[in-house]
């Protein structure tokens, strides 16, 4: 994942906790800056302090925060970031999200549309 993260200055990370962190870490590691996104429940959270640069999403509901695609390209683009990463989780398996990303000219970090849309066909 590192070498994948070095082709971005700055990335979003589109998760909370644990796993934003984690993320985190790794954009530092790579050498890219990491925009975090959080909710009012999270305004004290640690993964929010170690971002260069967190930005407010909304309330707590996941619904009206980590689920809310347009918050979080809004996010995105006014910290001038360049990828979006999902995290696990939250929007990590939507296709439509990473479609979203792309019209919006930010990179998706995740696996391809196909894909996601293969595993959620349980028929197929």
């Amino acid at each position: 994942m590192l070498q994948s993260l070095s082709l971005f200055q700055r990335i979003l990370i589109a998760n909370r906790g644990e796993i934003a962190s984690r993320l985190i870490r790794a954009c530092h590691d790579a050498g890219a800056e990491a925009v975090a996104v959080y909710s009012d429940a999270d305004a004290e959270a640690p993964f929010v302090s170690e971002a260069d640069e967190s930005i407010r999403i909304g309330p707590p509901p996941a619904a009206e925060s980590y689920l809310k695609v347009d918050a979080i390209l809004d996010a995105a683009r006014n910290a001038r970031a360049e990828a979006i990463h999902p995290g696990y989780g939250f929007l990590s398996e939507n296709a439509d999200f990473a479609l979203a990303c792309a019209a919006s000219d930010m990179t998706w970090i995740g696996p391809p549309v196909e894909a996601m849309r293969a595993m959620a066909d349980k028929v197929q």
